[in-house]
């Protein structure tokens, strides 16, 4: 595009972004005059030689243009405010609206803490569940097993009872031949628990050697044969506390001259 300086005749090449920016105002680069672009702007420069480009005069209505290149799409907007009927009279400048995603933001808040729940549940079954897998080890633990005790007995319930036959510790032993029954052994062992939980009776495994160390007889004995009371069986060797066992064995004979007692 191109404009005449209405003074000096000067022919200028023009920029559309300059123009809108200065809305037609420039000045001349030759004789400093300030003058309107828009008057004599030009798409085309008539044939040389010539004096003046053609002025534009003032149009009586604005033109309509047809040929769109772009039509932005508009961004919706949420009132939050009541905003009245058309016409109303009210002032819009006191409307106040909120944008979408700061909407969704409060009703999923809203909708969040059923799931916060139902996971919080979920992860306390796990923890139940591990506690009730690792329950022995639970109750031997040094730390974990006083708790555990005193948990249950507020509220009533027993705990299961732990084996360590590794904190069983054989006192005193005797054997001698059984002063009622022919043919048979009386073996009297005293045991302690060094543990520091109560423990079930163990399996006493009694076993009688020769001279040379070689293995005449064994037997393992149950809680219940050495014992024969159902509710001390049940209620399980005390902690720290010692436990007389008296055992009857068959006599192997005169070849019998050592005897070891373990526990399983």
């Amino acid at each position: 595009m191109y404009a005449q300086c209405p003074d000096c005749l000067t022919v200028f090449s023009m920029d559309a972004e300059i123009l809108a920016q200065a809305r037609g105002r420039v000045v001349c680069g030759h004789c400093h005059g300030q003058f309107d672009a828009l008057d004599n702007l030009s798409g085309q420069l008539p044939p040389e030689p010539f004096q003046r480009l053609p002025e534009r005069g003032a149009a009586g209505a604005p033109p309509q243009v047809e040929t769109a290149v772009y039509r932005p799409r508009p961004e919706p907007q949420t009132f939050a405010a009541d905003a009245g009927a058309p016409g109303s009279g009210e002032d819009f400048a006191q409307l106040k609206f909120s944008p979408r995603f700061a909407r969704e933001a409060r009703s999923s808040g809203a909708r969040r803490w059923p799931w916060l729940v139902a996971c919080l549940i979920l992860l306390l079954l796990l923890c139940a569940q591990l506690a009730w897998a690792k329950r022995e080890d639970l109750v031997a633990d040094p730390t974990t097993g006083p708790l555990l005790r005193q948990l249950c007995a507020g509220v009533g319930c027993n705990l299961p009872l732990v084996q360590d036959t590794t904190q069983l510790r054989l006192l005193a032993r005797d054997v001698q031949a059984h002063p009622s029954v022919p043919g048979a052994l009386l073996i009297s062992a005293t045991v302690h628990n060094d543990a520091g939980f109560d423990q079930p009776w163990p399996v006493v495994v009694v076993t009688l050697s020769d001279v040379d160390g070689k293995r005449l007889a064994m037997r393992r004995l149950r809680p219940s044969e050495y014992l024969g009371d159902g509710a001390a069986v049940a209620q399980g060797l005390s902690a720290g506390g010692n436990a007389a066992l008296v055992l009857e064995v068959e006599d192997p004979g005169n070849k019998a001259v050592a005897f070891e007692i373990g526990f399983e």
